[in-house]
């Protein structure tokens, strides 16, 4: 992860910086600031390559500074919160964070995430660059029923995929809904992806976790219902079902 940038926002003097330290001593390039708002103008300043935010900072909290950065890209993001059980967590995740790690957290742990979300970004093809953004307010689908998703006819058919009116380029890491762009960031595009090459199959949230967040253990289920439940929102409620006890499914 050599000439990553890394945009690290926490209030707490030591814990800042000695996890800017152990960041750096791995090679990772780091810009760590104390406060939302200094976090803000950092990320607009520097375009970092992932962001990690305390969610309890000052001036502007990390919930919030996550949805003014997802409104404007897709950079990865990861939440820290001094507690796994807090409303604050899920908040987070709703405002379009990728993971979140608790506090106080291992450094061996959190250098895993980082790079386990970086290869994501990087699998998915996007780019950190500004946009339209891929937050709540992205394009929101809904394909029709198909018994399986059949190939798009034109450049680069054999990469595409559709669903009745929801085309999935699997090549350009694009989704369109009647033609219209939908935005997803790159974690949804990755579990979008996971549910289209089984359409109909249920995948239990273990296999989500291990497959799109790459976690080769036991990590918290809410990561997966909260990111089903905004990909819902893009690409249409029924779409996805849930299948009590098991897992989720892509309908076919």
């Amino acid at each position: 992860m050599a000439d990553t940038h890394v945009l690290f926002v926490e209030d707490d003097d030591v814990i800042r910086e000695a996890t800017q330290l152990t960041l750096e001593r791995d090679g990772f390039t780091v810009t760590a600031v104390a406060d939302g708002l200094a976090g803000l103008a950092a990320f607009r300043a520097d375009r970092p390559d992932i962001a990690l935010l305390d969610v309890m900072v000052p001036e502007l909290d990390g919930v919030s500074l996550c949805q003014r950065i997802r409104s404007e890209s897709t950079v990865p993001v990861i939440m820290l919160s001094a507690r796994a059980d807090s409303i604050d967590v899920v908040l987070g995740l709703e405002a379009g964070a990728d993971d979140y790690v608790t506090k106080p957290f291992d450094s061996a742990v959190l250098i895993a995430r980082i790079r386990a979300v970086l290869r994501r970004f990087v699998h998915s093809g996007a780019s950190t660059g500004t946009g339209t953004g891929a937050g709540p307010g992205g394009t929101g689908t809904g394909p029709s029923s198909s018994s399986s998703p059949a190939p798009v006819v034109g450049a680069g058919a054999e990469e595409a995929l559709r669903f009745g009116d929801l085309e999935i380029d699997t090549e350009g890491m694009e989704v369109r809904k009647g033609g219209a762009h939908v935005a997803l960031t790159p974690t949804e595009m990755r579990l979008l992806l996971e549910f289209s090459a089984a359409p109909g199959t249920v995948l239990s949230r273990d296999r989500l976790l291990e497959r799109v967040w790459d976690y080769g253990w036991g990590g918290d289920t809410r990561v997966v219902d909260v990111h089903v439940q905004r990909l819902r929102g893009k690409i249409g409620q029924d779409r996805i079902e849930t299948v009590r006890g098991f897992g989720y499914k892509l309908k076919g």
